[in-house]
């Protein structure tokens, strides 16, 4: 069969799979697919800033026989995740010249399913916004609007995918950073509980725990797949769920109901943490879509408040980024030999890393002790409710540089780099408000980071100007299988995944 460049991006990855393994495509035909699309929409998207063709090519000679994802092109978000031989920046210059010596255990899990890499993905600068604009590479754009985000900080791989370069590619999340890009661009996002796969060998945990890895994709089908791929425990590991008895695949298409001996229930919320921020309308209307839908499949939907205020995202999980990033920086400067200056990475990167300073090690452990009280409130609400549906974010997708900053508070980072910035900023009003910019578009995301539960983004919602709107669902810590039936049960109702942008 000789495949058109649209019959290949009207195919997910367990569709592509099966062609190979019945003969009716060869893995070096879809990679070159897969380069050709990317040739044609990359210049316009941003998404692969590290093209590895040659790399893929050369992998196709050492597939394995009999892997359930044989020959599907694959793509790996520039962040976290070690291929050895091939760079890794995480968007940033000051790791220009790193280059993998190992593969992560994933990425090794991967390779044994027969995907084929060929490029990373652009990200901001070590994942740390919701948006994809580094310095080092520049904005990747949204192929629904590409004036538009794509959403961070696994931009460039829901780029890739929503453009139909490739039906899935890695994703991270560490605040929201599969989610939110899901949302942006009209795929389906599901971020595992804590401990679900393993980040090692490099990592035990990321970000106090909160940072999971898993992918984005254009199918519910393809992203239960790709979990069974890479679930399950490696020695040494912190956290660790064992591989379930029943795979994630068999759990999409099955009836929800069977996992609960009542009428499944849901509790809604679309009210906003800051006081004095609304979440926009078109999110707000998003969410109420999804309940109506929910309630014609014979869920009980109800309405409640939110069961955290705004502190757990300007205390417990600013408190946390400030120090990561701190400790990042150290890195850094291990892998340089010398002390990290100023011009080894951006602005907004140093600032918080100068501002961790300003914080004790007493304050650091403080506020993470605190999110006992976040995962209690949370696991106390599942006793109630099998999901919690709010928005993914409190706004659709921004325009490219929305966010970025002002005059004023470019000025204000810069204070925060002399001794008395320092003293000045640490608890003050501007940081506060600062903080209340980037985490007032994404104030939903973070909660499930720290209390280590399973949460997805899914696409049924899209503007009047045609900006995908996602609807986010989380579960009681363990409960992927639940959140995969239920996300089946809606792509069933509502199919998105023939719904592409024209580019």
């Amino acid at each position: 069969m000789v495949m058109t460049p649209s019959e290949y991006t009207q195919h997910d990855a367990l569709a592509l799979a099966d062609l190979v393994q019945r003969g009716e495509a060869t893995p070096i035909e879809l990679l070159d697919m897969a380069i050709a699309q990317a040739e044609r929409v990359n210049p316009t998207l941003n998404a692969i800033v590290t093209p590895l063709y040659e790399q893929g090519r050369r992998m196709l000679d050492q597939l394995p026989d009999d892997g359930p994802l044989r020959g599907v092109p694959f793509l790996l978000k520039d962040l976290e995740l070690e291929w050895a031989g091939t760079p890794l920046k995480m968007g940033c210059k000051g790791y220009a010249g790193y280059v993998s010596s190992h593969d992560s255990y994933s990425v090794a899990r991967y390779k044994q399913a027969g995907l084929v890499f060929f490029g990373k993905t652009n990200t901001p600068e070590f994942g740390l916004t919701p948006y994809t604009e580094s310095t080092l590479y520049g904005p990747t754009r949204n192929p629904w609007k590409p004036t538009h985000s794509p959403g961070g900080s696994s931009g460039g791989s829901a780029a890739a995918v929503a453009a139909g370069i490739v039906p899935a590619a890695t994703a991270s999340d560490g605040g929201g950073s599969i989610r939110i890009p899901a949302s942006c661009c009209g795929l389906f996002g599901l971020m595992p509980s804590r401990g679900r796969a393993s980040m090692g060998p490099g990592f035990g945990e990321l970000w106090q725990g909160c940072v999971r890895s898993h992918v984005v994709s254009r199918t519910v089908r393809d992203s239960a797949a790709l979990l069974d791929v890479i679930a399950g425990p490696a020695v040494g590991d912190p956290y660790a769920f064992d591989k379930p008895a029943d795979s994630f695949l068999s759990q999409v298409g099955r009836d929800p109901v069977e996992v609960s001996p009542r009428k499944l229930r849901v509790a809604l919320t679309t009210q906003h943490p800051f006081p004095g921020q609304r979440t926009h309308e078109e999110c707000v209307r998003a969410v109420q879509h999804t309940a109506k839908l929910l309630e014609t499949l014979g869920y009980a939907v109800d309405e409640i408040a939110l069961p955290y205020d705004h502190t757990a995202l300007s205390e417990l999980f600013l408190t946390m980024v400030i120090g990561e990033t701190g400790a990042t920086l150290r890195e850094l400067a291990d892998y340089l030999k010398r002390p990290t200056r100023r011009d080894d990475v951006e602005l907004n990167t140093w600032a918080l890393a100068r501002l961790a300073e300003g914080y004790s090690a007493a304050d650091f452990a403080y506020q993470t002790h605190r999110w006992n009280a976040l995962s209690r409130i949370m696991g106390k609400l599942h006793e109630t409710y099998d999901l919690l549906l709010t928005p993914v974010m409190a706004r659709p997708p921004i325009a490219i540089g929305e966010l970025q900053n002002s005059a004023s508070e470019t000025q204000l980072l810069k204070m925060i780099d002399t001794v008395g910035g320092l003293r000045f900023m640490k608890g003050s009003r501007q940081i506060d408000q600062l903080a209340e910019k980037s985490f007032g578009y994404i104030p939903f995301t973070p909660v499930a980071n720290m209390t280590g539960q399973p949460s997805m983004s899914v696409p049924l919602y899209w503007t009047v100007d045609g900006l995908p709107v996602g609807s986010m669902f989380t579960a009681a810590l363990g409960n992927e299988a639940l959140l995969f039936r239920v996300a089946g049960q809606l792509e069933q109702a509502q199919p998105w995944a023939d719904k592409l942008p024209s580019l």
